[in-house]
């Protein structure tokens, strides 16, 4: 018989991604990630995006972030979830994990090649 996972294991879990994802935002923007700064990892149980960004680190990181460390994945309605809390001004980025398996984004197509072709012609110029 199969064990279940307790609801504060499964909270437990998608804490931990989402101060994950949080640091790896404030690592590439160099923002500060901790409670009341411009970066910070929603606390379980609010509404909203799962990771809150303000000011400069708006502005270097403009997506609405939702997080989902589950075991089974529902991608569809996981991207309807996240289009509902997107935030004005940016793109609605998932990431999404489950036991042995490293995190993965999933984002709109345009919004990525859109994002991609700004950094090859910085990086090209």
């Amino acid at each position: 018989m199969k064990k279940r996972i307790s609801v504060a294991s499964m909270k437990q879990k998608g804490r931990r991604l989402q101060q994950w994802t949080a640091q790896q935002i404030s690592n590439i923007t160099g923002r500060p990630c901790v409670k009341d700064q411009e970066i910070e990892s929603r606390e379980m149980g609010q509404s909203g995006v799962d990771v809150k960004l303000y000011a400069k680190a708006k502005e270097m990181f403009p997506f609405s972030v939702e997080c989902k460390n589950r075991e089974r994945w529902d991608i569809p309605a996981w991207i309807l979830d996240v289009k509902k809390i997107q935030l004005p001004g940016t793109d609605w980025m998932l990431v999404v994990s489950k036991n042995n398996v490293k995190p993965i984004v999933i984002m709109d197509a345009e919004a990525f090649f859109d994002t991609y072709e700004i950094l090859v012609q910085e990086i090209w110029k």
